[in-house]
């Protein structure tokens, strides 16, 4: 999993991001947090889906293989099948997903990155000016949170821009690009509304995320 994230974001892409969102930062009173997950959730519905799909199939040719419609033999190699396929399951990825609805994945997505916001205190700055740009990979799917402060004054869709600059990069192969690039539009858009006061401090850190 270290090693999928690593692929996805570099260390030069992680310094690149960390610097773009320093540069916003300066700006205006808003903080930004970048984070990316290999995934939202486990899918636990999902990996049992699919491997009874997988183990039902590996048990009806195994049966035919075998020459025996005896019932208690399908049984055995179903039960034998199905033990391997969840582990198989478990650990790639692409065997679950065919598995995994639009719907559930919106769903957990958007409670994964509701939880991060809380969880990363982004909810407790001075002005309720935090914003979050969560990344899920398993779902290929972007969400920008924005608190309460700014979506006072700026609407959630203000930031589908920024959501379709990491989507489009990630489908290029260049995530650390389309991040960077994103946290910039962020930066802009948070001066107009929030710029940068005297007394500010920075509030939350600026690092990725690697969850």
């Amino acid at each position: 999993m270290k090693n999928k994230m690593q692929k996805f974001l570099t260390a030069a892409d992680r310094l690149a991001i960390e610097r773009a969102v320093k540069e916003a930062e300066a700006t205006t009173s808003g903080e930004i947090v970048v984070m990316t997950v290999s995934a939202s959730s486990h899918y636990p519905a999902a990996i049992m889906s699919a491997s009874g799909t997988i183990a039902l199939v590996l048990a009806i040719v195994g049966t035919l293989l075998l020459r025996n419609e005896n019932m208690w033999m399908f049984l055995v190699l179903f039960a034998i099948f199905f033990i391997a396929a969840h582990e198989a399951v478990k650990r790639i990825s692409a065997l679950k997903r065919p598995f995994v609805n639009r719907r559930e994945i919106a769903e957990e997505v958007e409670e994964a990155a509701i939880r991060v916001f809380f969880h990363r205190k982004l909810h407790e700055t001075r002005d309720r000016t935090g914003i979050l740009i969560y990344i899920s990979l398993f779902e290929h799917s972007v969400k920008v949170l924005a608190d309460t402060g700014i979506d006072a004054k700026v609407g959630q869709e203000t930031w589908q821009g920024a959501v379709d600059t990491i989507t489009k990069s990630i489908g290029d192969g260049r995530p650390g690009e389309g991040i960077r690039s994103a946290v910039e539009q962020c930066g802009k858009l948070l001066s107009q509304h929030f710029p940068r006061r005297s007394d500010d401090r920075n509030e939350l850190d600026d690092v990725v995320i690697i969850g």
